[in-house]
């Protein structure tokens, strides 16, 4: 089965924009190669540096587990049914030290049976921001039993910022780059 093709065409691994080659070099400190989301989001230099601004920070700076916030967007993009963001989101749980067997059972749709009762409180948050329109009041109670403030808000700011980043690799129809398998064929 062929890859379906972008609604708009990605800009090259060198942009002709300099600010936007300076933004992929960026990227390239992180990332082996620049992700075809970017190559996409290229197209509006103010809009991917606002969108580095904040998943890049996310990512590298947030101070809740990063195992946790894998699982929370493996649980978002399962529930949407994300392939994009499935398969980029899956080595990078197993690096931060989800097991294979829990990565199988949020595919399945499942809180793994390990999940701590703090991981399954996130991983709530992650389902039913996902789902929208956001959190109810007993997830939020439920994480204060587990969490500080500005913990909430980086859970609660990593599931809102991955229902976007799904809502805009959906909606453009960025291809999913060749070295990834498509977790969910004829989707």
């Amino acid at each position: 089965m062929s890859r379906p093709q972008s609604r708009l065409p990605l800009l090259p691994e060198t942009p002709d924009d300099r600010d936007v080659r300076a933004m992929f070099e960026e990227v390239r400190g992180h990332w082996p190669a620049v992700p075809n989301l970017y190559k996409t989001l290229g197209h509006s230099p103010q809009m991917l540096r606002a969108w580095l601004d904040i998943a890049w920070p996310l990512r590298l700076e947030a101070k809740t587990p990063r195992r946790l916030r894998e699982m929370m967007i493996l649980r978002g993009a399962e529930i949407s049914r994300t392939a994009y963001e499935w398969a980029h989101h899956v080595p990078l749980a197993l690096q931060a030290g989800v097991t294979q067997e829990e990565v199988d059972a949020l595919y399945a749709g499942e809180v793994p049976s390990s999940a701590s009762a703090a991981e399954r409180a996130a991983l709530q948050l992650a389902e039913e921001v996902t789902r929208g329109p956001g959190a109810s009041p007993e997830c939020l109670e439920d994480l204060k039993a587990h969490f500080n403030d500005a913990e909430i808000i980086e859970l609660t700011l990593t599931a809102s910022f991955y229902v976007c980043v799904g809502r805009m690799l959906m909606s453009l129809g960025v291809p999913l780059e060749e070295k990834y398998e498509e977790p969910w064929p004829g989707r």
